[in-house]
């Protein structure tokens, strides 16, 4: 029976029982785990959007450079050399051989 007594007259009780520090704690605990926006969803979505802003960046990239290439086989001798470089394409009578070395 003393050592309820000495619990319930220590100061941690007393500030673990009050009311307004318990609904606080709850609410708190509520926002930061529980709720559908939650602070670790928030986090979580946060980057995922840096992601896709990074990704985003490196297609936008890949958009010029396909705009430039684009471009240059408006040309047809920049098209034939393309086909020939990239497709391995060839005229009737011709013979490809290709030759790859090792690094």
């Amino acid at each position: 029976m003393e050592i309820f007594k000495k619990i319930k007259n220590s100061k941690f009780f007393k500030i673990v029982s009050n009311l307004y520090i318990l609904i606080s704690v709850v609410f708190f605990i509520w926002i930061f785990f529980i709720d559908s926006n939650s602070i670790l969803v928030n986090i979580k979505l946060n980057k995922e959007i840096s992601e896709l802003k990074e990704r985003k960046d490196i297609l936008e990239n890949q958009i010029q450079i396909d705009k430039k290439i684009i471009s240059n086989l408006q040309n047809p001798d920049s098209l034939e050399k393309y086909a020939r470089e990239k497709l391995y394409m060839k005229k009737e009578n011709e013979e490809i051989f290709i030759i790859e070395f090792e690094k």
